[in-house]
């Protein structure tokens, strides 16, 4: 979602179907500096710079999974078992996400949330903390309302590092990351953990994942979201708004209206009544060690956890393999800058899957 201080105002080169308003959104038009620029201050406050001991790997420098997490195919016949059928990639295209898709066992699970733990203790941070891109204790900045949300930790610890690499995930990315239904090969574009403590878990507000992201182009991206626990909406499970990845604003995504992500339903100033008449939550109801996929323009958030359980998740965002920066800024902390024009390579963003994996 989150991941650079400024956004660009620029026509980027999204392919969505039609989108005809035929009411005026208002005229709030998101968090901007005086060129117009999509300013997202949360990024610039989320930024680490703690040092990082020698003696720490950084999980990025292996651009293959080590077998920690799971055991990676042997053959066309492995990788071919975890594509998604025709029908589900008409129901992706059709709603604009794929939700309740087993990725992880229950034993996968509770060994990612071991090393999910090492990150909730604000008393003692992990030796690696400095390799995070973004990192916020609480986003909302309110005691009541606790959202902690992290970038970055594939580079942490082993078993995140190949959570990037599962293949349950990286193989159904490759079919519907395009809207032509060409199979791409797959790059990380980065992760993000998302926790909401029991009784007072904080809200995400409604948002398109793009609006974050237009420093790439095309918009041939695509997020996965994992869950750890069970995910129910009185715990803030993930929502989506089925088939508003159509809406858009002349080719760009919807405007930031809360880069805190505190104030859920923020999003209805910027859209038009068409958009809201059409606006009506849909719960994902993931169960631990199922995840959704969803379209980069996919209106999607989760409420308040006040049950007496935590509600973890850990996202990953992946890109299909050409996309190109846009910027010649950073556009994710503690990485490498690429200049504008250029793809997105390098160590930070690792092939994870290849087509010819399933081809004969």
């Amino acid at each position: 979602m989150i991941g650079s201080v400024i956004l660009r105002r620029v026509r980027v080169h999204v392919q969505v179907a039609a989108f005809s308003m035929s009411s005026s959104a208002s005229e709030f038009k998101g968090y901007t500096d005086d060129k117009g620029a999509y300013v997202n201050r949360q990024a610039a406050t989320g930024l680490v710079t703690d040092p990082v001991p020698e003696d720490v790997k950084d999980w990025s420098t292996e651009s293959k999974p080590t077998g920690v997490l799971f055991k990676n195919p042997e053959s066309t016949e492995e990788w071919r078992r975890f594509r998604l059928t025709p029908s589900q990639i008409d129901q992706y295209w059709r709603d604009g996400y794929l939700s309740n898709i087993r990725v992880l066992s229950e034993e996968m699970c509770d060994k990612l949330l071991e090393d999910y733990k090492q990150f909730l203790d604000p008393d003692k941070k992990h030796p690696g903390h400095g390799l995070f891109y973004e990192f916020h204790s609480n986003q909302s900045g309110d005691p009541e309302n606790v959202l902690m949300h992290a970038l970055g930790h594939w580079r942490i610890t082993e078993r995140f590092h190949d959570l990037v690499f599962l293949p349950a995930i990286s193989v159904p990315a490759s079919q519907i990351i395009d809207p032509s239904r060409k199979e791409y090969n797959i790059r990380l574009w980065h992760d993000q953990l998302f926790a909401k403590p029991p009784r007072h878990g904080g809200v995400v507000a409604w948002h398109q994942d793009y609006s974050y992201w237009t420093r790439t182009v095309p918009m041939r991206h695509l997020t996965v979201h994992v869950a750890l626990d069970d995910q129910k909406p009185e715990n803030g499970g993930l929502h989506f708004i089925p088939k508003s990845h159509r809406w858009h604003r002349d080719g760009m995504p919807l405007p930031i209206t809360d880069d805190s992500f505190k104030d859920m339903e923020s999003i209805q100033r910027v859209l038009t009544e068409d958009e809201k008449a059409d606006f009506k939550p849909t719960p994902s109801n993931l169960k631990k060690g199922e995840a959704s996929f969803h379209h980069p323009l996919m209106v999607h958030g989760s409420y308040q956890n006040r049950t007496n359980k935590p509600r973890r998740a850990a996202v990953v965002n992946y890109i299909g393999d050409g996309v190109k920066s846009d910027t010649d800024t950073l556009i994710l902390g503690n990485t490498e800058t690429i200049k504008k024009g250029l793809p997105m390579t390098g160590r930070f963003y690792p092939l994870v899957y290849e087509t010819s994996f399933c081809e004969c």
